[in-house]
């Protein structure tokens, strides 16, 4: 079963009043999270990942060098390639209106999801942002992310026209990803839409019987090792899971979250333990290809012990 172990990269400054006071600090967050016991933001995600010997793919968010400059997204993007790790295209359009200067025509109001523009707005936006990873140093750009998951069917035609074949963008916990597609899809395999191929987040259903996104932040280990190993036994044949630069921090702040350090630790070592079950892999390589076969029925799960270990945790980390 290939395994994609994806991370989405954001800058934040929670808000969008006095950017420019706020940047400094929250770029040194979002980035490095420096802290007493160490860099938990990226540098850890990446030592972590190379510890184990896997594969991780980074969608980064270019657009808010539109406003800071080009020289913080190369220094992202060098961190990542440094360690050997995948670039890939992520895209949060709340910055358009923030750009220096401007990247579509109407661009005065601030407009949150991707699937808020027009087919040629959107088409501009990702050509935008894939020409400025690659001149940060990204290599050449495959695949993509839209921000909040928030993909529309123009979406994937703006895909194509930038010649960007793969995706990742659907994710069926979210109510803007892509609803006009839910009557064909059901956001549980990898599809072809527009000839670009779709690899959705991965759902799965908890102890409870509820619908959870495979998240590290939003999961406890236990639920993570439990969908994986049902995916695999069940025959599913992609399973993508999410996080972010900030997950492994604690809210509003720089000190690691030991909690969602933990899991992550453990999802690691476990994938790296059983590579007779998991291909932890990129879209670096040519995936544009959906088997002729018909795609898994079953939906992972994980048990009730597991689930009840999430909301164990939460209860210690609110107390904490």
């Amino acid at each position: 079963m290939n395994v994609f172990l994806t991370f989405d990269i954001e800058i934040w400054c929670n808000g969008w009043d006095d950017l420019e006071r706020a940047f400094p600090g929250s770029f040194e967050r979002y980035v490095y999270g420096h802290s007493s016991h160490g860099d938990y933001a990226l540098p850890q995600t990446l030592d972590i990942l190379n510890q184990h010997g896997l594969k991780g793919v980074f969608f980064v968010e270019p657009l808010f060098a539109t406003r800071f400059g080009a020289q913080h997204l190369e220094l992202i993007v060098r961190l990542i390639r440094q360690a050997g790790q995948e670039v890939q295209l992520h895209l949060h359009p709340e910055w358009t209106d923030e750009a220096r200067e401007p990247i579509i025509e109407n661009c005065a109001s601030k407009r949150q999801h991707l699937s808020y523009y027009t087919l040629a707005e959107q088409t501009t936006l990702i050509a935008h942002g894939k020409k400025m990873l690659e001149a940060a140093g990204s290599g050449p750009i495959s695949a993509f992310r839209a921000g909040s998951f928030a993909a529309n069917r123009d979406t994937f035609a703006a895909l194509q026209r930038n010649s960007i074949w793969l995706d990742s963008s659907l994710n069926r916990c979210h109510a803007v990803s892509a609803p006009e597609l839910r009557r064909q899809h059901a956001f549980e395999a990898a599809f072809v839409e527009q000839e670009v191929t779709t690899f959705p987040v991965t759902v799965f259903k908890d102890g409870f019987g509820r619908d959870r996104p495979a998240q590290v932040g939003a999961c406890s280990f236990g639920e993570m090792r439990d969908a994986l190993a049902s995916a695999h036994l069940g025959g599913v044949r992609d399973f993508v899971l999410v996080s972010h630069n900030f997950e492994m921090l604690k809210p509003g702040s720089s000190a690691p979250d030991w909690t969602v350090v933990g899991r992550f630790r453990q999802l690691c070592a476990y994938l790296a333990g059983h590579p007779e079950r998991f291909n932890v892999r990129g879209f670096g390589d040519d995936l544009r290809r959906v088997s002729s076969m018909p795609p898994a029925t079953s939906v992972p799960s994980a048990g009730w012990l597991a689930t009840s270990q999430r909301y164990v945790e939460q209860i210690r980390r609110r107390l904490g």
